[in-house]
């Protein structure tokens, strides 16, 4: 993608958050430890925007305050907010976000992944694509959005 290509040539960075400190009890296999709204933001804030060598915690894309975590339920639903409400880029980051989810947490969990409402024009369209089961399992086998998909969220 050329710089020409770029829709937010100059997005406005954020501080990242502290590294979360790990106890011991955490480590330990003999407490159960239930999931929290930090541990599913440490699994998304590294995601890379797909038009900027910039993670989506750095463009303020993912917050942990956008994060829900109900263990009783099984359900974690995660809102994130695009850097601009025409981004054409908001579909590929709820995959990218979603995929991550899904390969890093246990299968039992429901995961649903919004635009934090009125920041998108097109959110209330990109929010069904994302909630649709069967759209998101036939976007998954695309080999070129997968590519996309895995360049997001490989870890350094």
């Amino acid at each position: 993608m050329g710089f020409d290509d770029l829709e937010n040539i100059n997005p406005k960075l954020y501080r990242k958050c502290n590294d979360r400190e790990v106890t011991t009890e955490e480590e330990s296999d003999d407490i159960y430890d239930e999931f929290d709204a930090r541990e599913i933001f440490d699994l998304i804030r590294g995601i890379n925007d797909p038009e900027h060598p910039l993670t989506l915690e750095e463009l303020n894309v993912v917050k942990q305050n956008d994060v829900c975590v109900d263990n009783k339920n099984n359900e974690i639903k995660v809102l994130f907010t695009p850097t601009i409400p025409h981004c054409s880029m908001a579909t590929l980051i709820g995959l990218s976000i979603r995929v991550q989810l899904l390969r890093s947490l246990p299968p039992r969990f429901k995961i649903c992944v919004q635009i934090y409402p009125g920041t998108h024009a097109s959110e209330e369209a990109i929010n069904k694509q994302l909630a649709d089961k069967e759209r998101v399992a036939a976007a998954l086998e695309n080999n070129d959005l997968i590519a996309c998909i895995n360049d997001c969220i490989v870890v350094d």
